[in-house]
């Protein structure tokens, strides 16, 4: 008995809360379904957006290696850098720089460094702008002012600490700097996660370095 008197309660509650606000209910129900098919449109949308970038970049890479072509895969790679997909707008611009580095390396050192303080990039590409600098500035800047540069991306934790690592190696190698050179070069054979293929490279650098400098023949 006392069962249904609470559902008698209860339905007359409902009722009640029914007749008061039945257009709230109604337009809140109206709210949440238009709000769910929005949410599957700008899903729908998002991911019509990044198959066209992406079949854009591809065609816009095949384009660069084709002479004839290499101006239209450039044009299609800058409008791609201007677009809606973030990932695919910053591979378009180190496509764009890496391309620029062919003719005018100083030029490109630049474009990578804008990218390196870029805040809209992730911060593993604002690393991996500062590495693609580091491989230029190589031929062209002593160790002393390479280091600056690149010595914080080499740190235990750094995501291209393997590269950057070699890369200082490489330079302190070519300045004499033996000592500095094989630190580094050691650093890089000896950390475990280090590919293969950098180890192996480090192991030949460090071979090197124990031959000591070149004395230039008199």
């Amino acid at each position: 008995v006392f069962r249904e008197v609470d559902e008698e309660v209860r339905r007359d509650q409902l009722a009640n809360i029914w007749s008061k606000h039945n257009g709230l209910i109604i337009a809140a129900a109206v709210l949440l379904v238009m709000g769910i098919g929005g949410w599957r449109f700008y899903e729908h949308q998002t991911l019509k957006s990044a198959e066209a970038a992406g079949a854009t970049l591809d065609a816009a890479t095949r384009d660069l290696r084709d002479p004839d072509k290499a101006a239209d895969g450039e044009k299609a790679l800058a409008e791609l850098a201007k677009g809606d997909a973030a990932g695919y707008r910053a591979i378009a611009r180190f496509r764009l720089t890496a391309e620029q580095a062919r003719s005018d390396p100083a030029a490109a050192i630049i474009a990578y460094d804008v990218m390196a303080k870029d805040a809209a990039l992730d911060a593993n590409f604002q690393s991996l702008a500062l590495i693609r600098a580091a491989m230029l500035r190589l031929d062209v800047h002593p160790y002393a002012e390479f280091r600056k540069t690149v010595e914080p991306l080499a740190t235990a934790t750094g995501i291209w600490r393997h590269t950057a690592r070699e890369l200082l190696g490489v330079s302190a190698l070519k300045a004499g700097e033996m000592d500095e050179a094989g630190r580094w070069f050691d650093q890089l054979v000896t950390d475990p996660a280090a590919p293969a293929v950098l180890k192996q490279r480090g192991d030949l650098y460090l071979g090197l370095v124990r031959s000591g400098p070149v004395v230039p023949a008199t």
